[in-house]
C-alpha cells in the first residue's frame, strides 16, 4: 500500500510498505523521454531493473546494492610504487614491457638526404643513447604517472626557449629523463600561446634529488613531456596535473593474482598429512612435569616419533603399539590452475598486454596467439603515434643540426619501425609480389623506371631489399632513362605491315549498294560470294 503524498513533499519519491511498519523509501525513478505519436498514452520507464518484494536490483536493500568504489590514489605512494616495482615481477612486466616494445624496433627516416647523413644521425642516436633515455622516459611515466625528457644543448640556457635554428654542429648531447618527482612545476606561469602545450607549466625546477641539473629552471620549449595515464580535470589538478600511474587501476586485480597465488604455495605444506593416534596421549603429555615417570613416557614418545620421521623410507620399518594408528591425507589441487588463469587473464586484460607477452602463456583453443601480437602491436603503434612521434621528430631534428649542420630536407619525417616480423618464407612471398606488381606497371607503361625504383626503395622495409638503393640513383635513372622508354609508338603501316582496316562499318570496296548496317562477313562468306 502507498501512502498520499504530505504538502510540499517530492511526489517522485516511492514509498512502499513493508511488514512490520517498516518504511522503504526508494530513490526516485529516473524519467525518459520518448516521442509520442498521435494517440499514445505517456508512461514512466526505469533505466534498471528492481524487484523490492525480491530484493533484486540495485537499491533494494540487498548484499549487492552495498558494493560500491572507493579512492585509493597510490599514484601520489612514491615509495610503495618503488617497492612493488622492485618486488613483484608482474609489475615489473606490466610497466616495463609497453616501454621495451615502444622502442625496440626504432624509426624509419624518410626524406632526402644525402647518402652518409642517415649514417651520421644513427650513430649520434647511438652515441648519446638516445633510444635508452627514452625507454626510461616512458618507464618512469608508467609507473609514477609523468616524466619529462630534457633536450640538452651545449652552451644554451636551459631557462631560455629553444629555438632550433641556433643549434649548431656538436652542440646535442642526448636527452635526459627525470621523473615527476624530480621536478616542481612552475603553477603561477603557464602557457598562454595556442597549441598543444596550452595551460601547461611554462618553467619546470628541478629538486635537490634529481639525479642531474639540481635548482635549474627549463623552459618547457626544451622538454617533451610523457604523462601517465589520463585523468579527469580535478584528478589532475589534485596529481599536480600530472596523470595517473598504471599500476594504480590494477592494484586489486594484482592484489587478488598473488594472494592466489601464495595461497596455493602455501597449500604445499599441506599436500600430504600423516597422522599417529596414540592411547592416553593426553595423560602422557599431562604427566610429563609431575613425575619422573611421567616425563620418561613423554619423552619416549617423542623418541617413538623422532625415529618414525627420520627412518620411515621405502626400506625403513615402522614399529607402533597394537593400539596406535596411523593415516595419511593427500590435498588436491585440482582447479587451482583454472582460478589462478582467470586472474592472469584479467590483469591481461586491464594492461593490454596478451597472454603470451606478459606471462609467456600460449591461450587456450584454437588460437595461436599471432592475433592476439597483432591486436597488441597495434596499440603500441597507436601509443607511439599519439604520445611519442612529435617528441621523436623534435630529437631527430635537434640530431640532424648537430650531426649534419642545416636545417633537415623539407619531406623530413619519421614513421616507426613495425613490431611485427615476417617469416623468411612469408617475406619472399611478399617481395615477389610487391616486385612483380611494380615491374608490370612499369612494363604497362603506368609508371616509369625511376618511378618503379621509387616505390621498391619504399618498400624496401616491408620486402627486406632495395634498401641500399638512394635517391641520388633514382635521379641518375630519370635523367638518364633506358633507351627507348619515352619513344612514341609506331604509326600504323611504319613497320612495313599494311595498315589494318579498322572501320568494318563501311561499305566494301566495290558494293555501293552494301547497307552500312549489315554486319561485317567472315572470311568464308567472302570466298563463297
Amino acid at each position: 500500500m502507498t501512502d498520499s503524498p504530505k504538502p510540499g513533499e517530492n511526489t517522485n519519491k516511492r514509498v512502499i510498505r513493508v511488514p512490520m511498519g517498516r518504511q522503504v523509501v526508494a530513490p526516485p525513478a529516473p524519467r525518459s523521454v520518448v516521442p509520442l505519436h498521435e494517440g499514445a498514452i505517456p508512461s514512466l520507464t526505469g533505466d534498471s531493473f528492481q524487484n523490492f518484494t525480491a530484493r533484486i536490483g540495485i537499491g533494494t536493500d540487498n548484499v549487492a546494492s552495498e558494493g560500491t568504489y572507493g579512492f585509493n590514489p597510490i599514484t601520489r605512494n612514491r615509495q610503495l610504487l618503488e617497492f612493488m616495482y622492485r618486488s613483484s615481477w608482474v609489475i615489473g612486466k606490466i610497466v616495463d614491457t609497453p616501454a621495451e616494445d615502444m622502442c625496440r624496433a626504432g624509426v624509419n627516416i624518410r626524406g632526402k638526404f644525402k647518402p652518409d647523413e642517415l649514417d651520421k644521425m644513427n650513430r649520434g642516436a647511438a652515441r648519446v643513447c638516445l633510444w635508452d633515455h627514452i625507454e626510461s622516459g616512458i618507464t618512469w611515466s608508467r609507473l609514477y604517472g609523468g616524466c619529462l625528457l630534457v633536450a640538452l644543448v651545449d652552451g644554451q640556457d636551459l631557462a631560455t626557449p629553444l629555438d632550433l635554428r641556433t643549434v649548431k654542429e656538436g652542440q646535442f648531447k642526448g636527452i635526459i629523463a627525470l621523473d615527476r618527482w624530480m621536478v616542481e612545476p612552475s603553477f603561477n606561469q603557464t602557457v598562454t600561446d595556442f597549441g598543444p602545450d596550452l595551460g601547461k607549466p611554462m618553467f619546470y625546477r628541478c629538486t635537490a634529488n634529481a639525479t642531474a641539473l639540481q635548482g635549474q629552471s627549463i623552459h618547457y620549449s626544451r622538454v617533451v613531456r610523457l604523462d601517465g595515464r589520463r585523468l579527469p580535470f580535478w584528478q589532475s589538478q589534485a596529481e599536480n596535473f600530472w596523470g595517473m600511474s598504471e599500476v594504480e587501476r590494477i592494484h586489486d586485480r594484482l592484489l587478488a593474482y598473488d594472494s592466489t597465488t601464495q595461497g596455493a604455495a602455501q597449500l604445499v605444506y599441506k599436500a600430504y598429512l600423516r597422522t599417529y593416534k596414540v592411547k592416553g596421549l593426553r595423560e602422557i603429555i599431562g604427566m610429563a612435569d609431575e613425575s619422573p615417570e611421567g616425563g620418561m613416557a613423554y619423552a619416549g614418545l617423542l623418541m617413538q616419533m623422532e625415529m618414525i620421521r627420520k627412518y620411515q623410507t621405502n626400506e625403513g620399518l615402522t614399529l607402533m603399539d597394537a593400539e596406535d594408528e596411523m593415516s595419511t591425507f593427500q590435498y588436491s589441487f585440482g582447479g587451482l590452475a583454472d582460478v589462478l588463469g582467470k586472474f592472469g587473464e584479467q590483469l591481461s586484460g586491464a594492461t593490454g598486454i596478451p597472454l603470451i607477452r606478459m606471462f609467456g602463456q600460449s591461450p587456450s583453443g584454437f588460437s595461436t596467439g599471432e592475433t592476439d601480437l597483432q591486436n597488441y602491436y597495434d596499440l603500441i603503434n597507436a601509443a607511439q603515434n599519439s604520445k611519442l612521434k612529435s617528441g621523436i621528430t623534435f630529437f631527430y631534428d635537434l640530431l640532424y643540426r648537430s650531426e649534419c649542420g642545416g636545417d633537415p630536407p623539407e619531406d623530413y619525417s619519421i614513421e616507426f619501425a613495425s613490431l611485427w616480423q615476417m617469416s623468411d618464407k612469408e617475406r619472399a612471398e611478399v617481395a615477389a609480389s610487391v616486385t612483380d606488381t611494380i615491374a608490370r606497371a612499369a612494363d604497362a607503361g603506368f609508371i616509369d623506371t625511376a618511378r618503379g625504383a621509387t616505390e621498391l626503395m619504399n618498400a624496401s622495409d616491408r620486402i627486406g631489399l632495395f634498401g641500399s638503393m638512394t635517391e641520388q640513383e633514382i635521379a641518375a635513372i630519370r635523367q638518364n632513362p633506358p633507351e627507348g622508354e619515352f619513344d612514341d609508338p609506331p604509326a600504323p603501316g611504319e613497320t612495313g605491315e599494311p595498315p589494318r582496316d579498322r572501320s568494318p562499318l563501311l561499305p566494301e570496296e566495290g558494293d555501293p549498294d552494301k547497307d552500312p548496317n549489315e554486319a561485317p562477313k567472315t572470311d568464308a562468306e567472302k570466298e563463297d560470294r
